[in-house]
């Protein structure tokens, strides 16, 4: 099915697949998700066959897997999912919100903000205070970010140009104020900043589970009910408003939602970098442009995405456990150059 629109005097085409074929890439992203708790959770330092997996997980096994599967790597499995889940549907609103297909968490400031508190929180608060507040200083930093973010873009609204570049703008700002805590910080703090920063789901225990999967459930379902909103605004402002959707406050609505994925994500298992920026766009590729199949599909991408990362890092380079940021970044950073080449003349 193919639909056609005029945007500034110029054509625009929109495809969208076959229902079957999104219907298909759905089902087998489902189907890859279960093998990847089945798989996944056997390999380590002792083989577990899928099998045995599988009962352990029910509680029809022996119990002589119980420790290893329910306390280390099931958790580490489904942290990894979840938060790259989180972090596609995050990328995906805010690659539909602004426009832009190089928009993601990391780009705009929501990354940024997450990390700088986090590092504040290492420095200056680690040891006083419980551990255990970190991921709601992460949450907090990166909601702050986003208010300063959609504060400074606002002028009689928010347009998408303002909101990306002040995104990044701020982004720096964050960076710098991080990079400026970890040189004032001991080494101790200062290695554990390191860690938090590229990136890791080691050590993930239910607790990081618990933390990241309420946001998802609440946060899929809203984004996916804003869908109509989404495909309407890709089309421009002027066009959104003439189809009945309220541009200004859709838009701080879906930037909220795509903060509080995010912030989450992040305060779990550090800035994994570039997730947001890749999952939609493998998404696209499978689903389509329709926001109602691509969230769905971005957070099954997205999820994919970290769990192999983990499974690398904690599988290839046995007994080094490389934290899984170091694999996204490798992916993510010539992917970025790629798309900056391949939109370089539509700025």
């Amino acid at each position: 099915m193919k639909h056609s629109a005029k945007l500034g005097g110029k054509p625009r085409r929109l495809s969208a697949p076959s229902e079957w074929r999104t219907a298909w890439a759905l089902a087998a992203g489902l189907c890859l998700y279960i093998v990847a708790i089945a798989a996944g959770t056997g390999w380590g330092n002792d083989y577990i066959s899928p099998l045995g997996v599988l009962q352990t997980i029910f509680g029809t096994g022996q119990g002589e897997y119980d420790f290893v599967i329910m306390t280390l790597r099931l958790p580490r499995v489904l942290t990894a999912l979840l938060v790259g889940s989180a972090l596609g549907v995050s990328g995906a609103i805010l690659q539909g919100v602004i426009r832009n297909p190089l928009a993601s968490p990391d780009i705009i400031g929501i990354t940024g903000g997450a990390s700088a508190a986090a590092v504040a929180f290492i420095t200056f608060l680690s040891g006083s205070v419980s551990i255990k507040l970190l991921p709601a200083a992460a949450v907090a930093g990166a909601l702050v970010v986003s208010v300063l973010v959609y504060a400074l873009s606002w002028q009689k609204g928010v347009t998408p140009i303002r909101l990306v570049l002040i995104g990044i703008g701020l982004s720096a700002a964050a960076k710098a104020a991080t990079t400026l805590m970890i040189v004032m910080s001991s080494s101790i703090s200062a290695a554990k900043a390191y860690l938090w920063m590229t990136g890791s789901i080691y050590g993930a225990a239910w607790e990081q589970v618990y933390t990241v999967l309420p946001a998802l459930l609440a946060g899929l379902p809203a984004a996916l009910y804003f869908a109509r909103s989404l495909n309407a605004q890709e089309l421009g402002d002027d066009v959104a408003g003439s189809l009945g959707v309220t541009v200004q406050r859709h838009r701080m609505l879906l930037v909220l939602i795509s903060v509080i994925l995010a912030g989450f994500a992040v305060s779990v298992a550090g800035a994994i970098g570039f997730i947001g920026l890749i999952a939609p766009h493998l998404a696209r590729r499978l689903s389509g442009r329709m926001f109602g199949s691509l969230l769905v599909m971005s957070a099954l991408t997205g999820g994919l995405l970290v769990f192999l990362a983990d499974l690398i890092a904690r599988t290839l380079f046995h007994p080094l456990d490389i934290p899984a940021g170091v694999f996204t970044a490798g992916i993510g950073a010539p992917f970025f150059i790629y798309m900056l080449f391949r939109h370089r003349n539509q700025w």
